[in-house]
Order: C-alpha cells, then sequence, then structure tokens
C-alpha cells in the first residue's frame, strides 16, 4: 500500500500509526516491543519502522534499556504529576496569548469546534496524529502564536501529553465535565478576558490531573488484586 511512497514517508506513517496504538493503550506501558510483530501488524518494513521507533524514543514514549531492549514507556506517579504541571504552566500562558490574538473568526471556528466535539465526543479525545480537526487544546495553543510553545506542546511533549489526556477523557463523566470547562474558556477568550481564561484554563488541567492520578491509582489497585494469591 504505501511502496511507492519515500523512506522517510513510510517513517513518518508508522511513526503515527505506532504512536496512536500507544494512546489508545493498544501497547501498554512497559510492553516489551518486538520488530517483527509491528513489522506484521502496521505492514511495515523493517527500515522505516526503525526510524519510527527512534523517533518514539526521542519523543519519550518508547525507553531503549542495554541488553533490554525497547518497551512502551511507563510513567511513574511524580512523571506525570511533572508534566501535568508543565502543562498547567505553558497551556494557561498559551490561553492567555491566544485570547489577545485570536480574531473573532479564529474564535468561531473554536466554537465550532467545539460544538463537533459535542456532536462527536470522540473526536475531541486527540485519539489520532491525523485527525481531520485539530482536539481543543491544540487549537488554543496554535492561536497563541508562539511558536515556542506550539513547538513544546504541540510537538516535543505532544505524544507524551496526549497518552494521559485521552485516558484522562475516556473515564466516566469527564467527557461532559471538560465539554463544559472548555466552553467557560471560550466565553472568557470572547470577552477577551486573558487573565480569566487562563486561570480556567490551568483549573481545567488541575482537574484532568487530579482525574489520571486517581484513574491511575484505581489500575494499580485493579492490577494488584488480580495478582494477588
Amino acid at each position: 500500500m504505501w511502496d511507492s511512497l519515500d523512506n522517510r514517508t513510510l517513517a513518518d506513517r508508522a511513526y503515527d500509526l505506532i504512536a496512536d496504538a500507544i494512546v489508545r493503550g493498544e501497547l501498554k506501558p512497559d510492553t516489551r516491543i518486538s520488530e517483527a510483530a509491528l513489522a506484521k501488524q502496521f505492514r511495515i518494513s523493517r527500515g522505516p519502522l526503525r526510524e519510527a521507533l527512534r523517533r518514539l524514543e526521542g519523543r519519550s514514549l518508547v525507553v531503549v534499556r542495554p541488553n533490554a531492549g525497547a518497551r512502551v514507556v511507563s510513567l511513574s506517579t511524580r512523571d506525570v504529576v511533572e508534566l501535568y504541571e508543565i502543562r498547567e504552566s505553558l497551556e494557561s500562558l498559551a490561553c492567555q496569548l491566544a485570547t489577545e490574538r485570536m480574531s473573532d473568526a479564529d474564535l468561531d471556528a473554536l466554537e465550532a469546534l467545539l460544538f463537533e466535539h459535542e456532536r462527536d465526543p470522540s473526536a475531541g479525545r486527540a485519539s489520532s496524529r491525523r485527525a481531520a480537526a485539530p482536539d481543543f487544546h491544540t487549537a488554543v495553543i496554535r492561536g497563541s502564536g508562539s511558536n515556542q510553545l506550539i513547538n513544546l506542546l504541540c510537538g516535543e511533549l505532544f505524544d507524551l501529553m496526549r497518552v494521559y489526556r485521552y485516558r484522562s477523557s475516556g473515564e466516566q463523566g469527564r467527557t461532559e465535565t471538560a465539554f463544559r470547562e472548555h466552553g467557560e474558556i471560550v466565553a472568557a477568550m470572547r470577552a477577551r478576558d486573558g487573565d480569566r481564561a487562563a486561570m480556567l484554563m490551568r483549573e481545567h488541567i488541575k482537574k484532568s490531573r487530579t482525574n489520571i492520578l486517581r484513574h491511575e491509582a484505581s489500575a494499580e489497585r485493579q492490577l494488584a488484586a488480580s495478582e494477588a494469591p
């Protein structure tokens, strides 16, 4: 299917497929990565696959240990907390800048995006790197017009953050709550109240952090119970 494409494009597609599988939990944390199995699963030749795995390692989705091979990343509770602290600081700043810099037409498009996500909740879960439309957070970050913030949040840290945003959005009741919080953020942006928009974004991410930590703790308890004699 991809034979007519150059190796770089093949590597890009391989990266997207594997990253999405990690985000959706199809490749679980700390799972050993088998090149042969992935090549068969995704119908990818070894060259592009190895390039994709090198990039995944660079983006912290894959960890390579001496004499142990490559594994899907498994973050500690402290790692997750630190990741969300970064999100709180940088995304609230991005939201404040976006409030100042996005045009009325840009905000119309942002509201239309929220409507689409409410109509189809799966569209807002950042489950695919090649989604037809951006998710809400990506749209706000890009609306900031800050190349540095965009490079960090939509580039270097994007997929690692996406893993936990996806898990958080799948929790019962969280999707509806997140929609409401997104709407409040956009309302503050409409009012051109950058301080309030940034505060609401920070609080929204804090709630997501609390939710994902509760989810992770519950999963650990269930695992421990299943392994108990």
